[in-house]
């Protein structure tokens, strides 16, 4: 089950998605993370398009990228991460690179780059661990990542 801020994205008898009515599939999913009222539903929305292996799924996620909420900001990130779809390499860099964001948005930034293991992802994690005025400790978790998929 995964919990964002103590919500449970997933219903205890299956996937949340799974609830919505079916009539526009992807489109209400983009619809409700994009302009929902409810964080909650807004949140799984945003999970499910991760899920979802749909390529238009990507362009509304990288919008995300620059939400006000960090909580939504954080599940686009993931979700990116989970699409591995090269479209949104340019934006998880920039929000890699984001001295004002959130540590955690940027490890999680990282670490969907590492997902995507396109040319430019990886390009840019390597630009990323070698930029000594970047924050050591984050550096120091992105070379890990990139370590663990045999990329450094």
């Amino acid at each position: 089950m995964v919990k964002i801020m103590g919500i449970s994205l997933e219903q205890d008898d299956g996937e949340w998605y799974n609830s919505l009515p079916h009539h526009g599939g992807i489109y209400d999913l983009i619809y409700t993370a994009v302009s929902g009222n409810c964080t909650e539903d807004r949140l799984r929305a945003v999970v499910a398009l991760g899920k979802s292996g749909d390529p238009r799924a990507v362009r509304p996620l990288v919008d995300l990228l620059g939400e006000p909420d960090r909580e939504i900001r954080l599940a686009a990130t993931t979700a990116l991460g989970s699409l591995k779809s090269g479209r949104g390499v340019d934006e998880l860099t920039g929000r890699l690179r984001d001295r004002n964001e959130q540590v955690g948005i940027r490890k999680q930034a990282a670490a969907a780059l590492t997902a995507i293991r396109s040319t430019g992802a990886l390009r840019g994690l390597r630009e990323f661990v070698a930029d000594d005025s970047e924050d050591p400790v984050l550096r120091e978790f992105t070379e890990s990542l990139l370590k663990d998929v045999g990329s450094l």
